[in-house]
């Protein structure tokens, strides 16, 4: 297609293209893979009753909306009313195979045990993919995604906007300055869980409501009971589905430091929790990482640094010289405190209002790409601006699954820390094999199922039911490599 104009390539394909309701914009391009900014990419999405909306919003803007999915329609309702030309569907799987010809790219907002089979299944389809954060639920679902838009060189993004917010490009110039010495210590916080934790699986069995298909939504993971405590959004909390307060904040909070200290794998972590139940996350966590010296950079050197995470209100120590009675918390419910040899930076949420403690004004060269209106919108419309780009000269959105992926490692290595603490030991992690290297052979690990309370004449009685002891080894896997219930199955590793 490329030795042709795009008048001729109309006019002898109109007999081709007369079968398709839709013409994928990748055909109607000047050259294969590469979309004019005037054109319009075709783009479907799947969960759309939360942040898929949101980001639907800034994508529907500039470009087509042809097909959108969802396992609640009563819950789509809004957005299906506010598109009423996009075709419907409740199973992504039949609209791939009916659309996958039509559909130049794909925004994936389900709940995240679903992230990773349904980008992955969009990228084996040259598709380009938007997913939201986390962007997978285990570490070799992260892997996979990393490898996968490698391989298929299609343009990709993580719906952590903060990562094309100003406030991250500040903090990553500041530090590659030099302007706070070398970083040894970073403690990060979110105010969040706003949805409940901490909770025994209900035992009660609700009716499944007729707009719900529930097995979709289950998806790969066992098909248990439904319960309306896990639909809608308050999957978040339950293991089964989501990945609690820290992987729902920790890709716009830890994205930061991930990106300014040039983090990969960590060698060793280690978590801690209030009440650590098997299929529910704890109310409060903390997660300590220790990622070994990096590479220098030309103005500061890369030393061993720990980062640890707090969330549920639990918080890092108020820094010498902060100021009395002002709040640590940052903007947007985060924070990041990067402890430096010669200064102390500190930001929010996103990498929001970046400041030094001594309240030195910094003037770094500005190295990093600006992204306009970043939160309200320029984060998608970036990854529309490289779907449409050549990809041999197409530049990379801010957070690129060849970033948001061993970011999302790093992520969801403090929900293992965390689901593994009762191990009680510091986990050594060997990051480019996917394992831990000092859980023995013959060691278990037991699960609390539930945390039973009484009150029994007056005096209370305490009942904690744990599950069999089972091999820590294979359980820690499961963790790390999820296996799939039957008919569902993730494309193979690239090499």
């Amino acid at each position: 297609m490329s030795d042709i104009s795009r008048r001729d390539f109309l006019k002898t394909g109109a007999a081709a293209l007369a079968g398709l309701t839709i013409a994928p914009s990748s055909i109607l391009g000047k050259s294969f893979g590469h979309v004019p900014p005037s054109d319009k990419l075709n783009i479907a999405a799947v969960g759309i009753g939360g942040m898929g909306n949101a980001n639907l919003k800034n994508m529907e803007k500039t470009d087509n909306i042809v097909a959108l999915c969802d396992v609640d329609w009563r819950y789509a309702k809004p957005v299906f009313e506010r598109l009423p030309n996009a075709k419907r569907y409740y199973d992504y799987r039949k609209m791939y195979d009916e659309m996958g010809k039509s559909i130049d790219a794909v925004l994936v907002a389900t709940a995240d045990h679903t992230h990773a089979i349904i980008s992955a299944e969009a990228l084996t389809m040259g598709k380009h993919v938007y997913c939201q954060k986390p962007l997978t639920h285990s570490v070799y679902e992260s892997r996979l995604l990393t490898k996968l838009a490698e391989k298929y060189n299609v343009a990709t993004q993580m719906g952590n906007q903060g990562a094309s917010d100003e406030g991250t490009d500040l903090v990553c110039e500041w530090i590659w300055n030099g302007e706070i010495g070398e970083v040894t210590k970073v403690e990060c916080a979110t105010d969040r869980p706003i949805w409940p934790q901490g909770l025994n699986a209900p035992e009660k069995v609700d009716r499944i409501p007729k707009t719900l298909d529930w097995d979709l939504f289950c998806g790969p993971t066992e098909v248990i009971p439904y319960n309306s405590i896990y639909h809608p959004w308050n999957w978040r909390g339950w293991w089964r589905f989501g990945t609690g307060a820290l992987g729902d904040m920790a890709c716009h909070i830890l994205h930061q430091p991930f990106k300014a200290l040039n983090l990969k794998y960590p060698t060793k972590v280690q978590g801690s929790s209030t009440l650590l139940l098997q299929d529910c996350a704890p109310t409060a966590q903390h997660v300590k990482m220790v990622f070994p010296a990096r590479d220098n950079m030309p103005k500061v050197a890369m030393p061993e640094v720990e980062v640890h995470w707090y969330d549920g209100g639990m918080m890092p120590d108020r820094p010498a010289g902060f100021p009395d009675n002002k709040q640590l918390m940052g903007p947007g419910g985060g924070l990041t405190i990067f402890h430096g040899t010669k200064d102390t930076l500190i930001c929010g949420c996103y990498g929001q209002q970046p400041y030094l403690l001594s309240g030195r004004v910094p003037n770094a060269p500005k190295v990093c790409r600006r992204v306009p209106n970043a939160m309200g919108g320029g984060h998608e419309q970036d990854w529309i601006r490289a779907c449409k780009e050549s990809p041999s000269s197409r530049v990379k959105t801010k957070s690129d699954f060849s970033e948001a992926g061993p970011l999302n490692e790093m992520v969801v290595m403090g929900v293992l820390a965390v689901r593994l603490q009762t191990l009680n030991k510091e986990l050594q992690w060997d990051g480019e094999n996917m394992r831990f290297t000092n859980i023995a052979d013959n060691e278990t690990i037991r699960n609390l199922v539930k945390d039973d309370f009484k009150i029994v004449d007056g005096d209370p009685k305490f009942n904690k039911i744990w599950t069999d002891p089972v091999n820590a080894q294979a359980y820690a896997q499961e963790l790390i490599k999820h296996n799939y219930r039957q008919g569902w199955k993730l494309p193979d590793m690239p090499r």
